[in-house]
């Protein structure tokens, strides 16, 4: 069979790929990776990197501090510029929301999670309460 053959019109795309040619990670290993690490849920369950990938689905992602739900508005496998890359997603505004929050809660604080020193009495406590605040938020 040829490749054209192979593909059904409508154009199926897998997780891992859509993440990466969304530009959410700079490589398939990584999305493999954070999918297996539970950082990557697929309309409300925890994703697979073989799930296909449907237009209207809402996808987060956790990074780091942050986390995104974005809306899939496109298909695509492969990796484009990121401008073509923004259109295939848009993020919801409650996630906008959420990440300015979150933002907001670490300006405040200070900015001492990202010291270059080793956190004294203090700080480690501080660090600690900030933690349950985050994450009895969600």
């Amino acid at each position: 069979m040829s490749k054209a053959e192979k593909q059904p019109d409508s154009q199926a795309v897998r997780l891992d790929k859509w993440l990466w040619a969304a530009r959410f990670f700079k490589t398939r290993t990584l999305c493999k990776e954070a999918i297996d690490g539970g950082k990557v849920m697929y309309n409300g369950a925890k994703g697979k990197a073989a799930r296909t990938v449907e237009l209207g689905a809402l996808i987060t992602i956790r990074k780091g501090w942050d986390e995104v739900t974005v809306e899939v508005k496109g298909l695509s496998e492969q990796r484009k510029g990121a401008p073509e890359a923004q259109k295939l997603y848009s993020e919801t505004s409650e996630s906008i929301e959420k990440r300015e929050r979150r933002a907001l809660e670490h300006k405040s604080f200070g900015g001492r999670i990202m010291a270059d020193h080793k956190p004294n009495k203090k700080e480690r406590r501080d660090i600690k309460q900030l933690k349950r605040d985050i994450f009895d938020s969600f």
